[in-house]
């Protein structure tokens, strides 16, 4: 009797220990498979994982790993997908105009002087590479013209490196001469940046039909005095290797220009403005402008909007 009891003791100790060492094995093998899908899955592989033969829910009631593996298909890819737009659209076409001066600057004073009108219009269509450039300036009894002078650009500009466009194409001029009008077609070639210190430089050298080398150069700087109210430094001045008389052009050093405007931007794209010009012709050029009844030195006031679309 002893010995039968010891025999069914034997034979349960037996079949508990078989099953816990089942067990430990089983969940072993479940937590290699699980580390091994997780570094696949992360890696970016597609993960299929063979059904296993155990039962589909646990006895606990909730879904066994192998019913769980079965529907992990995450897959973290940074490739681009068919059909996504480009982070960086750096082709795309846009089109500016840029009205940096359109003013009327009154007399002041001087009975040599008259009412004056003066515009700076440029603008562009292109992307961030290539685009069509487009300029004109007009004045009137300046210092630098004695009655009216109107000029219009058309330039390819190419992006060279960061904050720079090279320019190249055509101008054409027209003023008054002697109570007539006299026309000139003239090549452009320049380049348009900004320099250190946020001052906006525009060089250009100008070769004209006849072969006269003329060069202008430009350059202004925004000093924010609040977040809407801007005060504009603007100078410019003109320079020519030859005397050209019909266009009121000395040879060297032909003018000087400092402007002050202070506008208020009512918003981005519409601000308001006044200022000061003080404008002075040299040499040469001053006695042609004397000569056609203008005055070779001026201090003018001047209102006007400055506005970009």
């Amino acid at each position: 009797m002893r010995g039968s009891l010891q025999a069914v003791l034997v034979t349960v100790l037996v079949c508990v220990f078989s099953a816990t060492i089942g067990a430990t094995v089983g969940s072993s093998q479940t937590r290699s498979v699980a580390g091994t899908i997780s570094l696949r899955a992360f890696a970016g592989e597609t993960v299929i994982t063979p059904k296993v033969a155990s039962a589909s829910t646990a006895p606990d009631g909730f879904p066994s790993f192998s019913r769980f593996a079965e529907q992990v298909q995450t897959l973290p890819n940074l490739s681009p997908k068919p059909g996504w737009p480009s982070p960086v659209d750096d082709r795309e076409h846009r089109l500016f105009t840029l009205v940096d001066v359109l003013e009327y600057r009154p007399r002041v004073g001087s009975k040599e002087t008259n009412d004056d009108y003066r515009w700076d219009i440029e603008g562009w269509y292109g992307g961030d590479y290539n685009r069509v450039w487009f300029k004109s300036e007009g004045q009137r009894d300046t210092a630098f013209k004695a009655n009216y002078d109107v000029d219009f650009q058309l330039l390819y500009g190419r992006f060279i490196r960061k904050y720079y466009d090279f320019q190249i194409g055509g101008r054409v001029e027209t003023q008054s001469f002697r109570g007539s009008n006299v026309t000139r077609g003239l090549a452009a070639i320049g380049i348009e940046g900004l320099v250190p210190y946020n001052y906006q430089i525009e060089p250009t050298l100008f070769i004209a039909q006849n072969g006269a080398v003329s060069a202008r150069l430009s350059l202004t700087k925004d000093l924010l005095m609040t977040q809407r109210l801007i005060l504009q430094l603007r100078f410019e001045t003109n320079a020519a290797i030859q005397r050209v008389v019909e266009f009121t052009t000395g040879s060297g050093l032909n003018n000087l220009e400092f402007g002050f405007r202070l506008r208020y931007e009512i918003r981005r794209g519409f601000a308001p403005y006044v200022g000061l010009s003080l404008d002075r012709s040299f040499g040469d050029t001053a006695t042609l402008v004397r000569q056609e009844g203008g005055n070779p030195s001026q201090v003018r006031l001047a209102a006007g909007v400055r506005m970009w679309f």
